[in-house]
This record gives C-alpha cells, structure tokens and sequence, in this order.
C-alpha cells in the first residue's frame, strides 16, 4: 500500500475515538445495573422477581438491533446512524433516570439497548474499514480492550455510583458524554455515503422474524432458569416463537435480494472460527463478570461498592495487558497468542474451582488478573482472524453478526450457569444433610455447641442452632455449586486450546479491506 494511504485523516481519528466512546457507553450499560439491583428496586418499589427486566429488556433490545446495524448503515450511512444512535441513547439515559416504577423502566431500558446497539458493531466496521493494515496492531486492542473492559467494569462504576450517589446516576453518568459523541460523530464521520434507494428493498418480514427469533431466544434465556424451564407456558410460548421466527428468517436470509442480515460471511472460514471464539469468549466474559459478584453477595456479603472495588482487578489486568497485546499481534502468530490467551483464562477458572467460603479479595487477585490478561490475549487476534480478511463491502453486517456471537454467548452461558448453580446446589445440599443427623457425632458436637451459645443468651438454643446449622449447609452447598461451574469453564477453555489448530493462518487483508481506498 503507497505510503499516502498509510497517513491517517485527523478528522477521521477524532470520529472514531468518539464513536469507541459511543461504544463504551453501550456495552458499559448492559452490566452497569448488575451491582445495584437492589436500590434500583426499592427506588421503584419493584418486587424481586420483575427487577431482573432492568437487564433483561436491555438485553434483548440490544440483540435485536446488533445484527439490523450493518444494513442500516448502509442504508443511512454510518454518520447518520451512529449520531441518531448516540443522541437516541442519551435521551433514553436520561428518561430511565427518571422511572418511577418497573414498566416505565423496563420500556426506557428497552430504549436503551435497542438504540445504544446501533454503536456497536459500527466501531468494529470502521477500525476495519479506514485504517490500513498496518495500523490495525494498535486499533484492535483499543477495541478488544473497550470490548471487554466495559462489561468487566460495569458492577465497579455501578456500585460507586450508587454508594456515592444515588441509582440515578447509573443513567445520568451517560448524559454529558452522550451528547458529545452525538455532536462530533456527525461533524467528522465520513466513512461512507447513504444509499437510501436500498430503502425501498428493505424485508420488513426478515427484520420482524428476527426480532421475535433473537427476542423470544433472549427471553427464554434470561428468564428459563427463575421459571423453571418448559414447566412455564410462557417459556414453551417463547421457545415455540424463537423456532419458528429462526426458520422465516434464516429462509428470508437465503432467498430475499437484499437480506435484513448478509449471513455469507460465515462462508469464510476463518470468519466462522472467529465467531466460535467470540461465542464462547462471551460465555466466559459475561460468565464470570456474573460469577464473581454473585459469589461476593452471596457468600461473602458485600455491598455492591466492596463487589465493585474487587473486582477492578480484572479491568486493571486488560488495561495494562492491552498494548503488550497489540505488540505481541504485529510479532507473533495471533493463534499462539490465543493459546496464551485460553491457557490463562483455563487456569484462573481452574484456581476458582478450590474455592471456599472464606475467600476474600486476595484469594481471588490472582484468578482475576489470569482473566483479564487472558481475555485480552484472546479478543485482539479474535477480532483480526474475524474480519481482517473480509472484503470491505462485507466488513459493516459481519461486524454485527461478530458482536451478536459474543452477546448470545452471554445470553447462553449465564443460562447454563444459574440453570446449573441451581441444580447442583440442591444435589450438593441433599448430599452434605445426609450426613447431618442425630447419628454423625460431629454434627451432634457442632449442634450442641451452637445451641449452648445461644442458652446462654436466653434464646431457645436448638431451634436456633437447627437454622444456623442448616444455614452452614446451605452456604456449603452453594460454594459447592460454584466449584463446580469454575471446574466446567476450565474444561471450556481447555478445549479451546486444542481448536486453534484447526484455524487457518491468517494472511494479510485483501486490497478492498484496507482503509485508504
């Protein structure tokens, strides 16, 4: 490429670095609420089972909206969709700032996600689309960092903006920022023009099967576990949804001129493999970014400030390991820095698996900093293996379908989790209180003492002692039950491992990939 189209536009470096704060802002909002469930639900007098919407609208809205981005953009073009976007999601902040109750919530919320989805996968088609190849080894780390880091941080600036103020800055905070990025994305993005003649081809019965194919997916996702699965209709009802929404829009997908979704990038392999990885780096990123807090609460009870100082470990891992990243991409073969990045997060996970009810901040400082290193060894040469070597056309709606892998890995990871840390806790508990009965010496000595404790202090000992000891078990069982899901992550990414054999080397872009065209 002519040293020429080496030289970056200025103006071109400001758009993107407002549109990567766009994007932060999005993918910080899906986990920002996570630590602060419980103010967010007495602000609103919401009850315990509906206060979870506040991340599952967002959620699904957002899903929605990922995929539908790259047709837009090219559409409306990319000046035009990211500054709609951007002032769209602000508006919405603001308006979720002001709920007094649970639906006025949950629709500004849905608001929220489906709008701030606009700005994601956008960054990831303008890094690829404007910057030569070159320059990529520095760009793709800022992206897997913001990528990865947001998410990760979310319970941390959630949980010190709620300790330090109130629920309401969860949504204020985005305000000032918003409006920025709204104002210089319009004056500087220049990527492309509008072609609004594909308007009039636009398949309104692809966008809405894929709607209710990704919504109703969502849904039964995010909500099978707390209804106990198919035994609920309204889960049956939005399982049966999904698979027939799946067939129209997968049959509209391969047979309509111009799709809602262009699916022929999956025809690239390396594409294909890259989507795997970002799938199940999803399970792991939002898997443990669930895990650890959960853990925290449960356990350990901490309030949502001490969750979010622990766990600051891991964003400060991916911020230190980002430029080492993209340093290392320039030198080395991305699937030897993949091994890396899958050989790290594997033996965090695997130290988790002793885990114990005792653990404290500095049992879990190095499982975190293995995370957060592994997960930015691994989304750098991801990003690059997925659309480094797409044709430039392709780049806007592969970038959509790329992010929705790593959302829907989420989606299906956090529902394998509570759906397995609610069925091994019970197996566990049934276990462990087998042993506790009049029989077992040792739990007759733990009872009496706990009982002869409470005597002393003039309250009926054994009935006491009867619920402290069942509580023993029961806190047992639930550390039991996390063990277990660290011991399967571990194998997940172990496995991992053994994939990156099957993933071609990837070669250097194609001429239309590059940005100075």
């Amino acid at each position: 490429m002519a040293p020429a189209e080496e030289r970056m536009d200025p103006k071109r470096l400001i758009a993107f670095f407002a549109m990567v704060v766009g994007m932060f802002m999005s993918i910080l909002d899906i986990q920002i609420v996570s630590a602060s469930l419980a103010e967010i639900q007495a602000g609103i007098s919401a009850g315990s089972d509906e206060i979870g919407w506040v991340q599952t609208s967002y959620l699904i809205a957002e899903v929605i909206m990922i995929p539908l981005s790259g047709t837009l953009a090219r559409i409306v073009s990319t000046r035009v969709l990211f500054a709609s976007a951007a002032i769209g999601f602000t508006v919405a902040s603001a308006l979720a700032a002001t709920s007094s109750s649970i639906e006025e919530m949950i629709i500004y919320r849905a608001l929220q996600g489906f709008i701030g989805g606009g700005m994601i996968p956008s960054v990831f088609a303008a890094a690829f689309t404007i910057f030569p190849p070159s320059k990529r080894n520095v760009v793709s780390p800022i992206i897997g960092l913001i990528a990865t880091l947001a998410p990760t941080i979310g319970p941390t600036v959630g949980g010190y903006l709620s300790h330090a103020f109130s629920w309401h800055w969860l949504f204020l905070v985005n305000v000032p920022p918003g409006i920025v990025v709204a104002i210089v994305t319009w004056t500087y993005i220049d990527f492309d023009k509008p072609n609004l003649a594909l308007f009039k081809r636009f398949d309104w019965w692809g966008l809405i099967s894929m709607g209710v194919f990704l919504g109703a997916l969502e849904y039964v996702l995010e909500e099978g576990n707390t209804n106990d699965w198919f035994s609920d209709e309204r889960i049956v009802f939005g399982a049966v949804a999904s698979a027939i929404a799946a067939v129209v829009f997968f049959w509209r997908a391969f047979t309509v001129d111009f799709p809602v979704v262009d699916l022929r990038s999956f025809s690239n392999r390396n594409f294909a493999f890259g989507s795997l990885f970002s799938f199940i780096m999803g399970i792991g990123l939002y898997g443990l970014t669930y895990l650890y807090p959960l853990y925290l609460g449960r356990i350990r009870h901490y309030d949502s400030l001490m969750i979010g100082e622990t766990m600051f470990v891991s964003g400060l891992a991916m911020f230190f390991t980002a430029p080492i990243a993209g340093i290392l991409s320039g030198k080395f073969d991305p699937r030897a820095l993949m091994v890396a990045g899958f050989t790290s997060f594997s033996l965090g996970t695997w130290i988790m698996s002793g885990i114990t009810a005792d653990w404290d901040f500095y049992e879990l400082l190095v499982p975190q900093i293995l995370r957060g290193f592994g997960l930015m060894m691994c989304m750098v040469p991801i990003n690059n293996i997925a659309l480094g070597t797409l044709p430039r056309e392709r780049i806007g709606g592969a970038s959509g379908l790329f992010n929705l892998t790593r959302n829907l890995g989420g989606a299906v990871g956090l529902a394998i989790i509570n759906t397995l840390l609610t069925r091994r806790q019970d197996m566990h508990y049934a276990q462990l209180s087998e042993h506790v009965h009049w029989g077992n010496p040792a739990a007759v000595e733990k009872l009496n003492t706990i009982a002869g404790n409470y005597t002393a202090h003039g309250i009926d000992g054994h009935t006491a002692a009867l619920r402290q000891l069942s509580g023993i078990v029961q806190t047992q069982a639930s550390v039991m039950s996390f063990s277990d899901i660290f011991i399967l992550l571990t194998g997940l990414f172990s496995a991992l491992i053994l994939c990156v054999a099957l993933i071609k080397k990837p070669q250097a872009a194609p001429s239309g990939a590059g940005g100075g065209h």
